[in-house]
């Protein structure tokens, strides 16, 4: 009972932080429209949490089996709860950065717990694969609720007033239901602590690992790849808004759909990559990418603002252009697991810690750029940008091929 308990805190946990980090595009939104902020202020969220997820991430792996992994999720959820109580409480700009440090230092926690909880859980790697593609799965999930969740808070006559942040009272008491499940639960942790490397040996073994030119061509793509991904995710509520003249809650709903091609695309890439070499299926998905950009996009310039825009009306551009996320939701995973099964598995740790740094500041600066195109040419032009990492990721592809097959053969 209590290992199902453990599991199922584990899973309530990964979607609650689906919700909150997905969530930065709505919030900027929404404190565009309530704080009257710019929009190249309203990208300092993503710094906020991608900074934060970045910098504790260097300590994780070597201070956390001391404090034990489900104590560091219980501690994880009680920061991050204070801080969504806090936000209900004294909503304001200031305090939804402090919000976004909050949920990026409690993420790099509880991400690090809950993988090493994976391996304490299952008895051997066939569980393992698949509770971790479980919780993954509801991750997305997560992600697609999220949407609809502050959607539903949202005042579709005055958008701008502040019932919005009535929706941390939610995810605050979801944060109290995970703490109470992991009170109750149990996890036997003497494994972890055993083997896991002492102080700083995490640290030092990202740094060695950096001294190999594989790993330079991994961190371009996932680097490339995730600027695209939170560049797109964080500014369609605000494009939907802005460009396409949906109401305000629309802008949020329809910016579901790209999560929810993201999450059918990983699924249905799991099927294709059994017959399908995964730089022939990655390549192709670039290229669909990108004529989907100059094909797709142009129709956004010819959208006019009408009255009454429902589901059954909006523009077609505001379905087919989220659907972007079919073909990019194959390449993250596929490049991590290329570049980790190119390694030996005692250096897995080190390698998922350079990977949760650089596509968290890949995340950042993507938002960034974004903001900036937004602000100086114009929303219906500013995603055309995406189009030169696209470019990017091809050619780093090709030489991240050579590499690991070379790395394979040693």
């Amino acid at each position: 009972m209590r290992r199902w308990m453990m599991l199922a805190a584990l899973c309530l946990s990964y979607m609650i932080y689906a919700v909150l980090l997905n969530s930065v595009g709505t919030v900027i939104l929404q404190s565009i429209l309530s704080f009257g902020i710019s929009k190249e202020s309203g990208s300092i969220l993503e710094a906020c949490k991608d900074f934060s997820i970045a910098g504790v991430s260097f300590v994780t792996a070597s201070y956390l089996p001391r404090l034990g992994y489900r104590r560091a999720m219980m501690l994880g959820h009680g920061l991050v709860g204070a801080a969504c109580v806090l936000m209900a409480l004294d909503p304001g700009f200031g305090t939804a950065k402090l919000l976004f440090v909050a949920i990026g230092v409690t993420f790099a926690l509880v991400k690090v717990s809950v993988y090493s909880s994976i391996g304490l859980l299952t008895a051997d790697a066939r569980r393992h694969a698949s509770l971790m593609n479980v919780l993954e799965g509801l991750f997305m999930v997560g992600v697609l609720s999220g949407y609809w969740l502050f959607s539903a808070f949202i005042d579709p006559v005055a958008p701008a007033r502040l019932v919005w942040v009535h929706v941390y009272w939610v995810l605050a008491g979801a944060c109290a239901l995970v703490i109470v499940m992991l009170g109750i639960a149990r996890l036997d942790e003497s494994a972890a602590r055993s083997s896991h490397p002492g102080t700083g040996g995490a640290f030092a073994d990202m740094l060695r690992l950096l001294t190999r030119p594989m790993i330079y061509t991994f961190i371009v793509s996932i680097f490339l790849y995730v600027l695209i991904e939170q560049g797109l995710g964080t500014w369609l509520p605000t494009f939907n808004r802005q460009v396409l003249q949906l109401p305000a809650a629309m802008s949020v709903q329809m910016a579901s759909i790209y999560a929810g091609s993201l999450a059918l695309g990983r699924l249905l890439a799991g099927y294709v990559l059994r017959r399908v070499s995964w730089y022939a299926l990655l390549s192709g998905c670039l290229v669909g990418m990108i004529v989907l950009v100059v094909v797709i996009l142009p129709l956004a310039a010819h959208v006019h603002l009408r009255p009454g825009v429902t589901w059954l009306n909006a523009p077609f551009v505001a379905y087919v252009f989220p659907l972007i996320g079919l073909l990019m939701a194959p390449i993250y995973p596929a490049i991590n697991s290329v570049m980790l099964s190119a390694l030996p598995k005692e250096r897995h740790a080190a390698m998922t810690g350079l990977i949760v740094v650089f596509s968290a500041l890949g995340g950042t600066l993507g938002s960034f750029i974004v903001a900036f195109l937004f602000t100086h040419i114009g929303g219906s032009h500013a995603f055309y940008m995406t189009l030169v990492p696209m470019a990017g990721i091809l050619v780093s592809l090709h030489v991240f091929r050579r590499e690991t097959a070379s790395s394979v053969r040693e």
